[in-house]
This record gives C-alpha cells, structure tokens and sequence, in this order.
C-alpha cells in the first residue's frame, strides 16, 4: 500500500489542477454589444459605429454652407463649442440646458453682451443624455438615476446640490443601450427609457421599455414595453398619446429592420422587440412560433439603420401653418449599412385621415454615403424655441444649428 501524499504538498497540487481546468471552462469575453447578433458570415464586415469628436469642433473648420432647408427658412449656427451636445431644455429665463452621452457634463447656453456663451454647470456625471426643465428645476437622466436641481437657472455659477428623484435604474450596468432621454409627461410625470442591453437579446422587465416615474413620490410604472431603443418621444398636442421613435436590430441586413415611429395610445402596449421588428419582421431567434400580430404595429417607418432620435411636435407660430402639430425628428445616420442614409432632420405630417408621412427638412450632413466616415455632422435633438424658431444639436461637432423661417 502507498503512503498517502501530505496534505500540505497534496492540496496546493489539487488547487492548480482545479484553477487551471476552472479558466478552461470560462466562457470567451463577449463581443462589444454592437457587434452583438452578427452571423458567422458577417464576422469580417468593417461596419462600425462612428466616434464623436469629444472636444467638438469650431463651426469655422465644417463645410455649414452645404446644409440645406425648404425655400422660405434659414439655417445658421446658434452657438458652438458644446461638444457631445445632444438633448436641450428651454429654462424659464431663456436658459437652453444642452445634456450629453459620451462626456460627463451639461451645459447651459446664456446671452452675455449680444453673444451667446457656452458654461458648463455640471461635472462628472455619468452620461447625463436627458434633461427636462419644468418650473424652475432641471431633471437630470443619468445612466443609473435621476436627479433635480431646483432654482438652477439663478445659480448656473453655483449649481444647487443634486436631490435624487430615482435611483438604481441600471442595476446590472447594462453594456447596451443605457443612455436615457426624459421627458415630462401631461400627467406631471417623468418618462424615460431603458434600452435594452445588447442588439438583439431578451430583456429584463426594466429594459426595452418607456417608464415613468411620479418625482413627488418616486413611483416607477413601465409605460411601453418591446421598444428596443426609444431616444426621443413627446405627446401630441391635441391628442395628449405619446409617440415616440425606435432604433430597430442590426445585423439582419441593409433593408431591414425599418427605424420606426410609434404611437402608444394607452399604457401597457408592446412594440415587438425582440419577437418582431417593424411591425411585420418575426426575428430569427426570438420570434420563432410567434406572430407579429400579437404587438402594436409602428404607425411609420422611417428607414433601415438611420437612427432616429430627438423628436418634438412643432407647436410654434414662425412656422407657415401647415407645420403646426408637424413632428420633427433628428436622424442621427447609419453605420450598420453598406449605403449610409439619415443624417438629416426629418418632418412628418399628417394628411386628412391622419396618417403620417415623411419627407427631408434639414439636410447637407451626409457627404459621401459609402464613405467611412459619410458625414461631418449628425443630427441627435431638435426643440421648439418661444419665438418659433426650431433649434438642432450635432454632438458630432458640438454644435447647435438654429432654423427660422421669413425674414
């Protein structure tokens, strides 16, 4: 009979063995969560989504004069030097509070001495995308929370201390889509969403869905499920039903998935994803023994992969009549397509019946559509100022165009 090994000399052997078989059994790292849902036959494609420039760019250095808009209006610069610039917010003094994804910081744009200067009044935050300014306090969307900073608009020197409305909205840390727009709804609440944590994955009940939340009481309610990447919603002015627009799938194509507009007439309705996308799509994984008609159809398509965002109704008088009620969307632009399209600001009407349809309003961004990159600016919010005028981020460029129509 052998004499048994000492415990001592046997255990550390018995440990290396284990730890060694342990990290064979580890699954690889996964992809980025954009290349998340590519085939085997796309695993070579050089798609990939573009990079903003992070300290923005001087309206000086950019081609402005190629943007283009209908006879009658005007497009000019507002003000630059607001880099990642993304959803704005009209203060009650004329404040427009500008938010951002890939920095940290949201800015306020002031008039001093006939000019208009760019301040940073919040620092250090993470993906601060959506912002709503009601009654003298500034919403804040962050990727994890939202804040309120009351009376900010008197003290952009000196902001108040954040007080949080919402916390723990991203308790897995998602890797997706995590950055949020807000929104304040008819009812007095906040609307944000929650993306959904890869391209085309099963969500968890939080993702992949519009919610809101009372800020008096914190009260979180999901609104409207299966939206897989929602960046832009408002309330139509007669009506008071939520639309909003949807990024749809990557990797199922040049033609498809459509980018859509959808309309949410009650709460409680799903979208489709990840069952089925543009209201008629099953998709190859998820979708398999259901049906499409189980799911509120878009009420528009808009285009495979051009990324629609930023979304308002037009309810100022500076316009010629027929754009009143009118929705104005900013298309970010595609990557995850051969021929890139989007990179415009997109009006959509509606004819007696009231259905929509679309047409360009804002063009010029998209310099060659097989080029890498295609573009020198990219369209992300647009908003309604007092006088009427419409004003259009670029956080491509850190820049804020103003449309005006007549003289």
């Amino acid at each position: 009979m052998k004499p048994r090994k000492p415990l001592a000399v046997a255990f550390p052997a018995f440990l290396a063995a284990f730890t060694t078989a342990a990290f064979a059994q580890q699954p690889p790292s996964p992809p980025p969560s954009w290349q998340q849902g590519r085939g085997a036959e796309q695993a070579s494609s050089p798609l990939h989504p573009f990079a903003i420039e992070v300290t923005g760019k001087s309206a000086k250095q950019l081609p402005v004069d190629k943007l283009k808009v209908p006879a009658g209006f005007k497009v000019e610069v507002w003000v630059d030097g607001a880099p990642g610039a993304r959803s704005m917010a009209l203060g009650d003094k004329g404040t427009v509070f500008v938010g951002t994804r890939q920095l940290k910081d949201v800015y306020a744009v002031v008039e001093r001495g006939g000019k208009r200067e760019v301040k940073t009044i919040l620092k250090g935050l993470e993906s601060p995308n959506g912002i709503v300014f009601s009654k003298g306090t500034l919403y804040v969307a962050e990727h994890h929370r939202i804040t309120r900073y009351d009376g900010i608009e008197g003290r952009l020197d000196n902001p108040p201390e954040a007080k949080v409305v919402v916390d723990g909205l991203d308790p897995q840390n998602q890797p997706g889509h995590f950055w949020k727009f807000l929104a304040l709804g008819p009812d007095g609440k906040l609307y944000y969403n929650v993306g959904a944590p890869g391209n085309i994955v099963m969500p968890a009940y939080f993702q992949a869905a519009i919610s809101r939340v009372d800020p008096r009481t914190g009260i979180i309610e999901n609104y409207a499920l299966g939206v897989r990447n929602s960046v832009g919603f408002d309330w139509h002015p007669q009506t008071k039903q939520l639309w909003f627009t949807n990024h749809g799938r990557d990797w199922l194509g040049d033609e498809l998935p459509n980018d859509t507009l959808h309309v949410a007439t009650r709460k409680g309705q799903h979208f489709g994803y990840p069952y089925c996308h543009q209201g008629d799509t099953l998709d190859p994984e998820f979708g398999k023994n259901r049906s499409c008609s189980e799911f509120t159809p878009p009420a528009l398509k808009l285009g495979a992969h051009i990324a629609p965002i930023g979304m308002r109704f037009y309810t100022g008088k500076m316009f010629p009549a027929e754009y009143q009620n009118n929705i104005f969307i900013a298309m970010r632009g595609s990557w995850n397509r051969t021929i890139k399209q989007g990179y415009n600001v997109t009006r959509v009407s509606f004819d007696a019946d009231g259905k929509p349809k679309m047409e360009p309003f804002l063009t010029g961004f998209l310099t060659d559509e097989k080029a890498d990159p295609p573009m020198w600016g990219r369209p992300n919010d647009v908003m309604v100022m007092r006088d009427g005028s419409l004003l259009v981020s670029d956080d491509q460029n850190g820049i804020i165009y103003r449309v005006s129509y007549g003289k």
